[in-house]
């Protein structure tokens, strides 16, 4: 089963380390992790992935500052052709800010 996991900024970090943990127990499973870049510095990116052991991502969309319409669409192009390479069996969405539950459900949608 290939699961992809989507986050983008430092509340997504924390809910997803746990998720990627117990994934990595089970060989059946393909779990890939998407950074869409909302959060993109050391002090609110990377920090939180050494300190959390979240494995660097497979796939880092950059999608940088931006107003909300242009970050949102940004994620939603990258991560449609994200789907359309990988194609997952599931789509792992861990947060409600704009690169996740705005572009990245609703592109998985």
């Amino acid at each position: 089963m290939k699961i992809v996991s989507v986050v983008g900024a430092r509340p997504n970090f924390m809910k997803v380390a746990p998720l990627m943990a117990e994934m990595r127990k089970f060989p059946e499973i393909h779990s890939l992790l998407v950074h869409t870049g909302q959060h993109y510095d050391f002090e609110m990116s990377q920090v939180f992935f050494q300190d959390l052991e979240i494995p660097k991502p497979d796939i880092y969309l950059a999608v940088g500052s931006a107003n909300h319409a242009v970050q949102t669409a940004n994620v939603m192009i990258g991560f449609d052709k994200v789907l359309e390479d990988e194609k997952p069996d599931l789509v792992l969405v861990v947060g409600d800010v704009n690169s996740t539950l705005f572009a990245a459900a609703f592109t998985a949608a």
